[in-house]
């Protein structure tokens, strides 16, 4: 058992070959997208549940698009995120903030003339003004990457995100600056039309997944880290990409898993969960629970843009039944939290004891530490399990990742985890 302490509730303020590889690895800094608003802890992961459910959503609904083999309309794409990371564009350079998206490929912004763009706080691109733009022929294969495109003068694109947003507009390569690193010959999306919802928070989006036009694709040594913060701190995360992105090999506290390739969702980061533990009791979940199916539905992915884990049904309800038989304390089935699983804190209590918990991924027993899994707010005296069920696919959330690196190698086809303290890297 963990004794867990809750604060009170305060707030503080593949390879495209035509296409030349970035060299350098570089540092970007994260900000969670709920960054500077007045929330507690408790609040920020129920605002991140909310959005999270609409995500869900998205991602099964491409998961089903894909392995119904009808007629495809277009091809829908998860498209929000939790993190933004800034970058600039163009020579000479305009900064931006984009969303991180490791559940989509393609990089792209506003740009001019547009005609249908939505607000942003940073003034829109403007090709016209930069001189190292260029757009990419219709040859090229990373027009041949994209989930729907055609041709006029130059690699046009339309891609379509879950909730009826989507952005149009020519397909270029272009200079893109993280720090004080400058990355030539990028291919973005340069979106003259982009519409809906879930964008404002960015004026675009920066895809990590693991096709052609994603950023790490992009990159010479195509891997990237990342160490998210806890979810109440106001410090900033860090995002490594390419060369810099390593963990410390001779660590015996890395966990190494295969990544899985589903050939229906090319683009996202499939982990092999084999089981879970609570409080030392294996949980007697079958084997398939999550598996791949031939179809292309079912799996696990890791996503750095879903606040929560969500565990396929029958695996949840078991997770749910363990911690409520460990806990010994009265459950909250109020329903007020927005969350599954709540406890009942005694009046004035800032602490509570909660079961160990350990994912059992392929080759790597990860061992979560108890605020990863259990929040609280001892103003509202209620506890809560940060994880939901769901039904054809599940996802291992970003709250769950907290304090540790995430190295995703795609080379290797591995992804590594390692604890850390994430605010002093």
């Amino acid at each position: 058992m963990f004794t867990i302490f809750f604060s009170p509730a305060f707030s503080t303020s593949r390879r495209a070959l035509d296409h030349p590889k970035m060299q350098k690895g570089f540092r970007v800094m994260l900000k969670h997208v709920d960054s500077g608003k007045n929330l507690t802890r408790f609040e920020r992961i129920q605002h991140g549940v909310k959005r999270g459910r609409k995500r869900l959503q998205r991602l099964k609904a491409m998961a089903l698009v894909a392995s119904s083999s009808s007629e495809i309309e277009s091809p829908v794409l998860p498209g929000n995120g939790e993190y933004l990371m800034k970058l600039a564009i163009g020579t000479p350079p305009e900064t931006y903030s984009a969303i991180l998206d490791t559940g989509s490929d393609l990089i792209w912004t506003q740009c001019k003339p547009c005609t249908q763009c939505f607000d942003q706080s940073t003034p829109i691109f403007d090709p016209k003004k930069s001189s190292s733009f260029s757009k990419l022929p219709c040859s090229s294969q990373l027009c041949d990457a994209l989930p729907q495109s055609s041709c006029k003068d130059s690699c046009e694109y339309l891609y379509t995100y879950g909730d009826y947003s989507s952005t149009q507009g020519i397909l270029a390569s272009e200079t893109l600056t993280f720090g004080k690193a400058s990355v030539p010959n990028v291919a973005f999306g340069c979106g003259a039309d982009n519409e809906g919802s879930g964008f404002s928070q960015g004026a675009g989006l920066v895809g990590l997944g693991r096709g052609p036009l994603s950023l790490v694709s992009q990159l010479k040594e195509p891997k990237f880290s990342y160490c998210l913060t806890s979810v109440d701190e106001t410090k900033t995360s860090t995002l490594l990409m390419g060369s810099l992105a390593s963990v410390n090999a001779s660590s015996s506290a890395i966990k190494t898993t295969p990544l899985i390739r589903n050939p229906a969702q090319p683009s996202f980061y499939y982990l092999s969960l084999e089981g879970i533990s609570v409080g030392g009791n294996r949980l007697p979940i079958k084997k398939s629970t999550f598996s791949l199916q031939d179809d292309g539905s079912g799996g696990l992915i890791i996503d750095s843009g879903t606040t929560i884990t969500y565990l396929e049904e029958s695996a949840f309800n078991l997770v749910a039944k363990e911690f409520t038989s460990q806990i010994d304390l009265p459950v909250d089935s109020s329903g007020s939290t927005g969350l599954e699983v709540c406890f009942t804190l005694p009046s004035g209590s800032t602490k509570m004891e909660v079961p160990k918990m350990v994912f059992h991924f392929d080759g790597a027993d990860l061992e979560l530490p108890a605020e990863n899994y259990m929040i609280g707010d001892s103003s509202m005296r209620v506890a809560c399990l940060a994880m939901g069920s769901s039904r054809g696919m599940s996802i291992f959330g970003n709250v769950q990742q907290q304090n540790m690196v995430v190295l995703h190698d795609l080379e290797k086809e591995t992804l590594s985890f390692l604890p850390a303290q994430c605010d002093l890297l």
